[in-house]
């Protein structure tokens, strides 16, 4: 029998380590090839790791809420094979692929150091569950520094944080130098009120935030104190989008055995609209304007467990009908079903709402940091509407929709953003009936 040890895998570009949320199996337990044996969570997604090879679990060595980082082992695994030297052969092979060299790794974080996070300086790296541990309890900047960290090159961990929490209240308050007062950018404020302000009544349930609910509240608190919102609305005729789908949905399932949705359609209608308008697909860095080459359009899909995550269509623009139609199942498909990989959720440039799944009509949903835009897609409403007709105006049966469109004031006018809506709009209202797929 031989020894396998089981890596972190590589995760995407800019993800160097992940949080261990649940070990599927336990020590003792068999194990077979593609198993899942353990959920893990980045700051971007909750996925799970299989197992490359068959065997049994001898050892866990990172328990549930220890950070890992990419190419660093996690379990020991018992395999077949004649002696450890086969797999200590396989194991570094792996571990050399998986874990970049000192110098790389220092080029690497340097600037995800920067932009980790903006409450804490480039100089304080802190995985994501120590940055979480350290904004719930209030914990100023200055304090973490002065946090002696146990982990690797002075990092602080989860239980340097804690045990630095526990010991907080008996700790004397350091009086800090005068200085000169100058002018500084407002501070951002807590994602949570205090506790005091809050009364909890008698028979009030108490329940705590998941690990992804609170990311999801820091990074609304986030998007709302960075970029000034405008929103933009229009009622859109899509009583041509309602026809052609229901002409082609049933050939369409038949033929590739998925269903034809309308957000295929209405990604399509955006993406044309932002190539007639490439200032939107735009990030602000400082006072410089990012003006991104690829269209990658985010998708806010909501979980079962009532949270929501935002997978992207990669390169949206190069796809066809068909491709948007297979690229939107696959993804909201994971997304409900755990299976999404971290670089699913990177890169967007742009995002869409569809508020009208759950019956709403509109919505102004929060541009998502750091893009510049967001368009929310109502419910699809059967209506009368006045026509205009060769033979005077009538009132007809339609099938209308209300879109808005939300964006960073900033960088985005109102011309700019009510013209990429209108752009929207017209592509909807006026869809051919033999467009083909």
């Amino acid at each position: 029998m031989a020894e396998y040890k089981l890596l972190l895998p590589s995760m995407g570009e800019g993800v160097m380590e992940a949080t261990i949320i649940t070990w599927l199996f336990n020590e003792g337990d068999s194990v077979k090839e593609d198993d899942s044996v353990v959920e893990i969570a980045t700051d971007k997604v909750d996925s799970d790791v299989p197992t490359p090879v068959s065997g049994k679990i001898v050892k866990i060595l990172k328990q549930k809420d220890e950070v890992a980082k990419v190419g660093e082992a996690i379990a020991i695994l018992e395999i077949e094979g004649e002696g450890e030297n086969t797999a200590s052969e396989e194991v570094k092979a792996e571990t050399s692929a998986a874990t970049p060299d000192p110098d790389t790794l220092k080029t690497i974080e340097q600037p995800l150091q920067v932009a980790a996070s903006t409450e804490f300086s480039g100089d304080l790296y802190l995985s994501p569950l120590v940055k979480s541990i350290a904004q719930q309890e209030n914990i100023s900047e200055t304090e973490l520094k002065s946090i002696q960290g146990s982990g690797l090159e002075g990092r602080i961990t989860k239980e340097d944080i804690l045990a630095y929490v526990k010991n907080r209240g008996s700790q004397p308050v350091q009086q800090a130098a005068p200085v000169q007062q100058v002018a500084s950018a407002p501070q951002p404020v807590a994602t949570s009120a205090p506790a005091s302000t809050i009364t909890v009544a008698a028979g009030d349930e108490i329940i705590p935030m998941d690990r992804m609910r609170k990311i999801i509240a820091e990074n609304m608190v986030k998007a709302k104190q960075i970029a000034p919102h405008v929103t933009s609305f229009i009622e859109t005729d899509v009583t041509n989008v309602v026809k052609w789908r229901n002409k082609n949905k049933d050939m369409f399932e038949k033929r590739e055995g998925e269903k034809l949705t309308f957000m295929p359609i209405f990604v399509k209608a955006i993406v044309k609209a932002i190539q007639d308008f490439p200032m939107i697909n735009v990030s602000l860095n400082g006072d410089n304007i990012i003006k991104k080459k690829n269209i990658n359009i985010g998708m806010a899909t909501a979980l079962p467990d009532g949270n929501l995550i935002v997978p992207v269509i990669k390169n949206a623009d190069q796809l066809s009908l068909s491709g948007l139609a297979k690229a939107i199942n696959d993804l909201a498909y994971r997304a409900r079903n755990k299976k999404l990989r971290p670089e699913d959720t990177q890169g967007a440039t742009y995002t869409i709402s569809n508020v009208g799944s759950f019956g709403n009509l509109m919505g102004t949903p929060i541009i998502p940091q750091p893009q510049v835009a967001i368009m929310a897609i109502g419910a699809i409403v059967k209506k009368p509407a006045v026509l205009e007709t060769k033979d005077g105006d009538v009132i007809a049966i339609r099938q209308l929709m209300f879109m808005s469109h939300s964006y960073d004031h900033r960088v985005v006018d109102g011309s700019l953003g009510g013209m990429m809506l209108k752009h929207v709009h017209d592509y909807l209202q006026n869809w051919d009936l033999n467009t083909e797929i």
